[in-house]
């Protein structure tokens, strides 16, 4: 199974790192629609992604999760995928669907569908996608799927401790994708944002037993190959990695 990182920034793009969209190619799932999300046309039309039914999941509504889903027309009208459903708490959907889309913003609606989450949700391939809330201004979700062999989960945006809430969510996942927007030096950041910084995100890794941790959601002023403090992590949680914009993990 592989995870494309089409964007892995928070907040703003930057040169190096537009913000935060995943893609599961082999099963059409995108967790977010950031600014990278106009890199899915590649992947529609070059033929990675394998369905023609592609499900988003959005975390929340802020802009930079979400300023992509107006970069996606071309694949309905195109006639490149049969259909495009977007998930999401109701809430968010309604704030995207009466301000993202207002007419005088975007004055041609996409074709989408739009399905509140209530409950689990079992995907075409039959792993299980369930969700967590999270605490964040104006909230956020936390995903995971399971796949009878593996599984995958996603945190974004929060503020992560030794032990955090969602701790029994993510309890043994193989692949722990998880923000990490600030270095330590900046930790009294983190919590006045809703954010993460790096010891405690390593911590959350290891109190949780995860197999990988992969960050996400880094600053977009540090263009720097480690905005987060590499070395110290791994101290903590040595079996992490620091995807950008492109990369592809297989789990």
């Amino acid at each position: 199974m592989q995870i494309e990182f089409l964007g892995t920034g928070g907040y703003h793009p930057s040169e190096r790192r537009h913000t935060l969209c995943l893609l599961l190619p082999e099963t059409g799932v995108m967790f977010d629609a950031g600014t990278a999300a106009f890199r899915l046309n590649e992947a529609v039309q070059s033929g990675r992604v394998t369905t023609r039914h592609l499900q988003i999941f959005l975390t929340h509504a802020h802009l930079d999760h979400i300023a992509g889903l107006t970069f996606l027309l071309p694949l309905t009208l195109g006639g490149d995928l049969d259909s495009i459903t977007v998930h999401g708490l109701p809430q968010v959907l309604q704030a995207v669907q009466e301000h993202l889309y207002d007419e005088a913003l975007f004055p041609v609606p996409p074709d989408f569908i739009w399905q509140p989450l209530d409950g689990a949700v079992r995907l075409p391939d039959g792993s299980q996608l369930t969700y967590y809330p999270l605490e964040h201004p104006g909230g956020s979700l936390a995903y995971r799927i399971d796949w009878p062999d593996r599984s995958l989960a996603l945190v974004t945006d929060t503020t992560a401790s030794s032990s955090p809430p969602y701790g029994e969510f993510i309890q043994g996942v193989d692949l722990l994708i998880h923000e990490c927007y600030f270095p330590d030096e900046l930790a009294d950041w983190a919590t006045r944002t809703g954010h993460s910084n790096s010891s405690p995100v390593a911590e959350t890794a290891r109190s949780c037993q995860a197999g990988r941790l992969a960050l996400v959601h880094t600053d977009p002023r540090r263009t720097d190959d480690d905005p987060v403090g590499l070395a110290g992590i791994r101290s903590i949680f040595p079996a992490v990695e620091l995807p950008e914009d492109g990369a592809v993990l297989e789990f």
